[in-house]
This record gives structure tokens, sequence and C-alpha cells, in this order.
């Protein structure tokens, strides 16, 4: 069963990368005082060690009972992606660009739910929390409505008779500034955060992900606490 909503019942598995939304997303099961179990998962990318640093501060944020850091580096092996692949170039933000960029690694999100699931059916635990959006992203197709609903129908078929597993996007259809707005209610600690695609010390402010997250924060009317190599002229206060 795919859902948006509360979850009713049991703990919940938090994918949690380390970046702005998934932070937002685990304030959201927090906030629900739900038993946490705090999942992470590698991929290769550019910016591992700082996104498995930011996980690790906003798991011990929010206490989570359990933690697990997993990797599925056969990811980086395959390529494809400017995240995982040394020969292709991490592009240059485009806020209104059209189409499938880059910095997509393909199906990473069916991959990291299988390990969710796993661990989510052995702790008996009824949902996975995912801080995947569709309406304000850079156009991931694994980060669809469509998409969720689909690998929840995977779930059922492929779990035990009397393991029932709620796949819960709370993001899913807000904007970056709803985002932040709705992380900023709950107390979620963006200070701990990391989004850049490629650095690891100070933040580009030049990828996808840094001009989305600076935009968020600046139609939210907020600073964003965490700091930037060069923040574009647009975006600077």
């Amino acid at each position: 069963m795919h859902s948006t909503g509360q979850n009713k019942g049991g703990g919940a598995v938090c994918l949690v990368s380390g970046g702005l939304d998934s932070c937002v997303t685990a304030a959201v099961a927090h906030s629900l005082s739900l038993p946490l179990a705090f999942l992470h998962v590698g991929y290769g990318q550019l910016a591992a060690r700082r996104e498995e640093e930011a996980f690790n501060r906003i798991a011990e944020h929010y206490q989570a009972s359990q933690r697990l850091v997993s990797n599925i580096n056969h990811l980086s092996e395959i390529g494809g992606s400017a995240l995982t692949d040394s020969s292709l170039e991490v592009p240059e933000g485009e806020l209104d660009r059209e189409g499938i960029p880059v910095s997509y690694v393909p199906f990473r999100n069916a991959n990291m739910l299988s390990i969710a699931t796993s661990w989510a059916e052995v702790l008996g635990f009824h949902s996975i929390y995912i801080g995947a959006v569709q309406e304000d992203s850079s156009g991931y197709p694994d980060c669809r409505e469509s998409f969720f609903k689909a690998f929840a129908s995977v779930i059922e078929e492929g779990t035990k008779p009397d393991t029932s597993i709620q796949i819960m996007t709370p993001l899913i259809h807000l904007r970056k500034k709803e985002i932040v707005e709705q992380g900023a209610k709950l107390g979620a600690p963006f200070h701990l955060t990391w989004s850049c695609y490629q650095d690891q010390e100070i933040s580009c402010g030049r990828c996808d992900s840094c001009l989305l997250r600076l935009r968020g924060f600046q139609e939210a009317g907020m600073p964003d606490p965490i700091p930037y190599r060069k923040i574009p002229a647009s975006f600077e206060p």
C-alpha cells in the first residue's frame, strides 16, 4: 500500500541521505512519535563521505533507536550518472532545464527501497519514509508518485503474507519553499544537512541541488545556514 499521509502503527525505516528533503522527512516521522530506524545508502557518489557525515549528525539529533549505513557501490561501477561516473562532469545548475539531467542515477531509488524493505520486514516495521519530491526536483523518473505506487505493489508481492509495509512520501507534491517552511515548523536541523552534488567541504552553489535549495530558502524568506563557495547574485540576500 502506498501512502503520502500519516502512518498509523509500528515503527518506520527512514531513508536519510543527509540532504534537506530527507532531513525534513525524518522530522515528519519523528513528529509522529514512531520508533525510528535510520538508513543511509551510499552509491559511490561524489559527496559520499560528506553525506554520510550529515546522516550521522541527523541520526544523533533525532536519537534514532537504530541506524544502518549500507552501500550499493555497484551503481558507480555501472556509471551513467555525473554523480558516480568520473568520465561525466556535473553540469552547471539550470532550474528551468527540461528532460532528465545527467545527474540522474539510473534506478537508484529502487535499489534503496529494496534495502529499506528488507530491513523493515525484519524489524517488523510498517512503513518506509523517503524524502522524494516530484514537484520541485530535477525531473528524476524514480521520484514520481507513480513510481512509488508501483514499488508498493512489488513490496506486497515480494514479502511474507503477514508483512505490511507502506511507502510514505510526505513531501512528494511540495515545492522546495514549502519543504523549508515545513522543516522550520518541525524544528528540522537544517544546519546539519548537506545537499551539494560535488563538493565535500563547502557547497559549490552551482549544481542543480544547491540552486534548488538556495531558491527554496529564498522563497521561504529564510537564510540557508550552511556555507557556499559562491552564491549566484540572484540568491544573495
